[in-house]
């Protein structure tokens, strides 16, 4: 209908003017100038009377090839124009096709650049919205919201790989639909964004926001999952210099909870204030680049795989440039993070081709080495809160890793020390281990036995009161260099690394019996981040500062480790299984002990009956050859050192005849 009104005032138009043409040509000059004069003012005044008509036509026009090129639906109940470069679009809605509402508005209103608009250039000036509401839904695998950052579609064809992403194209359309949507001047009223994917909601609702002068403020609600903050939000936008500063800070001094994390990661992070800037500072088709800075205060984070305990970070302040090419993302060397007292340029470099390709890297040299245990995060590292500490540290790690070649793999890591002295013991003495002390055992998280690692513990027995055997087996099982390392080997964390990203799960630990001994004696059972780090980080302070002799360390990893259900201590083992003291203990016995260490509750499914299974025949193996290829022990010491000659002796000779009985 308006196409056709449209032409038949366009043919009204040519035969006026036709008409008038000739009627003109035979005036005089003064006359023809009059009727010029007239002539031009109704032409004016019939475009400006019908200037709705042509802008609804326009509008049309390009909102047609819109929808064509997203797949979209676009409509609106009225449209009509507010003086000379004034627009105003009522009942507005954006729904792509086969799938939920994206947008939705009451009214808009576009002012545009009246000097530009005589150039046929279109450029907006301010924006008005009345009733704005954009919801980002996702359901499987489609969303409402994928026309955003996709071309043309079609929708038999097919999805690009991983290997035709443009991430520099994607980021230079979402810089983009940034600083379009925001434009140097808008009043923006009862504006929501919302987010629903799989029953968790997101819901943003900004009662008025105001740009003025490329200036904004505004007070934000956020609800997530019915939990609801306040929070307020000020700064600056700048188009042409695509750049953007802002600050954000709770109201009545709250800590702002940012929303999307919980449900998508499990984790809550909070603040006091943030304030960052981002610039894009380079613009090509393959390469964007864009610096970023960031101050953070009041930050805290709980994340059970990280700590289960809040997190305190305190202050961080980030300068990072990032690289954004075709096929890759890079944060530069030239990239500074500092939280606390201590500051690291960090690099790392994520390529897809066929497959990811990640490098990473810091390096960090003679820095004072209390910087590092002061700016340790409260709540991340319990045992070392408040420990001092004299001298400097230097640290390197590298990371260099192709999930298409994983067998080449790099992983370098190293802690290094020069005049290091501890000053001050934080909340636990890590010297405790030469004194009698108590120990706990746990299952599931819970206290099952405590018991002294002493003297006054007529279980615990000396270093030298256990069969030479004992000790030897045990290594070559678990850890073959332990009186020769410094607690660490990098070449067996590097292949459990690998074998873990294969079976992509923790399908072996690289753990040396340092940090199984660190892990029982100071930490807790939660297998978390935190956890890990605070280990590693004990195991550098005891073992290089010599806190402790490796066969005091020994000693008590002999007398703590489980030997199966409630069995602690090579002395219970010992008497357990075959009736007789550790220092009797035979080869083969010994072997039979090692063996259960990785899991000692599964003890009982070793046995047929009173015979081992006979995978353990290759595991007896093993461990004879490296004793003997070492000169640990003879070729003649091994004769007759057969799992099926082991001999059960003890209390479980009984539960193991009956196949329906289990360890006790």
């Amino acid at each position: 209908m308006l196409k056709k009104s449209v032409g038949i005032f366009n043919k009204y138009i040519y035969f006026y003017f036709r008409f008038k043409q000739e009627e003109y040509m035979h005036q005089p000059v003064r006359k023809r100038i009059a009727t010029g004069v007239i002539l031009l003012t109704v032409l004016v005044l019939l475009l400006f009377s019908a200037r709705n008509l042509f802008v609804r036509k326009y509008i049309d026009r390009k909102l047609e090839k819109i929808e064509e090129v997203r797949r979209l639906s676009i409509h609106y109940d009225d449209i009509h124009m507010l003086g000379l470069s004034g627009i105003q679009i009522d009942g507005v809605s954006v729904i792509p096709l086969e799938a939920d509402t994206f947008l939705q508005s009451r009214s808009f209103r576009i002012k545009l650049e009246l000097s530009e608009l005589f150039l046929f250039k279109i450029s907006v000036k301010s924006i008005e919205a009345e009733g704005l509401n954009v919801s980002f839904i996702k359901n499987n695998n489609t969303s409402n919201f994928e026309f955003l950052y996709h071309g043309a579609t079609v929708p038999e064809a097919p999805v690009q790989s991983g290997a035709e992403r443009n991430f520099a194209q994607r980021t230079g359309k979402i810089f983009g639909l940034l600083f379009k949507l925001l434009p140097n001047n808008a009043a923006l009223r009862n504006l929501s964004v919302s987010y629903l994917n799989k029953g968790d909601e997101l819901l943003i609702e900004i009662p008025s926001l105001t740009i003025r002068d490329n200036h904004f403020t505004t007070g934000i609600r956020s609800t997530e999952n019915g939990i609801q903050s306040e929070w307020v939000c000020e700064g600056s936008l700048q188009d042409k210099e695509k750049k953007i500063e802002a600050r954000l800070h709770a109201r009545e001094n709250i800590k702002i909870t940012l929303p999307f994390l919980n449900y998508r990661w499990g984790a809550q992070i909070q603040f006091d204030t943030l304030a960052f800037k981002l610039e894009q500072i380079q613009k090509k088709s393959d390469l964007h680049t864009v610096r970023g800075q960031a101050h953070i205060s009041g930050l805290t984070l709980h994340q059970q795989r990280i700590s289960p305990d809040t997190v305190l970070l305190d202050q961080a302040t980030l300068d990072c440039l990032v690289n954004i090419g075709k096929n890759y993302l890079e944060l530069d060397s030239a990239s500074l993070i500092n939280f606390n007292r201590l500051d690291f340029h960090p690099y790392l470099k994520t390529e897809k081709n066929q497959d990811w390709h990640i490098t990473a890297s810091v390096n960090k040299q003679d820095f004072p080495a209390n910087d590092l245990f002061a700016s340790l995060p409260r709540g991340l590292f319990y045992n070392l809160e408040g420990l001092r500490a004299d001298g400097t540290l230097s640290y390197h790690f590298l990371l260099d890793m192709d999930l298409a070649l994983l067998d080449s793999l790099q992983l370098e890591s190293s802690l290094t020390a020069r005049n290091f002295r501890i000053v001050q013991y934080g909340n636990t003495d890590l010297r405790k281990m030469n004194e009698p002390f108590e120990y706990t055992a746990y299952e599931n998280g819970e206290p099952v036995r405590t018991f002294e690692i002493g003297e006054s513990n007529p279980s615990f027995r000396p270093f030298q009161a256990v069969s030479r055997y004992l000790p030897l087996a045990i290594m070559q099982s678990e850890d073959a260099g332990f009186f020769h390392h410094n607690g660490f080997i990098p070449s067996a964390i590097r292949e459990s690394l690998i074998l873990d990203l294969k079976e992509r799960r923790f399908a072996r630990g690289g753990s040396t019996l340092s940090m199984q001994l660190v892990k029982n004696v100071f930490l807790s059972r939660n297998k978390t981040i935190a956890r890990k780090l605070e280990e590693m980080l004990i195991v550098w302070l005891i073992e290089s500062n010599r806190l402790t002799t490796k066969e005091r360390m020994f000693e008590v990893y002999l007398n703590i480790i489980e030997w199966g259900p409630l069995i602690y201590g090579a002395a219970e083992a010992s008497h357990f299984y075959f009736a007789k003291e550790p220092s009797a203990l035979t080869l083969g016995e010994c072997i039979f002990l090692a063996s259960i260490i990785p899991k000692p509750k599964h003890v009982r499914y070793c046995f047929d009956g009173l015979q081992l299974k006979p995978y353990y025949t290759e595991f007896y193996n093993v461990i004879i050859n490296r004793l003997i290829d070492r000169g640990l022990i003879t070729p003649e010491e091994t004769e007759g050192v057969r799992p099926e000659d082991l001999k059960i002796t003890g209390p479980p000779k009984y539960y193991l005849a009956g196949p329906d009985d289990i360890i006790r």
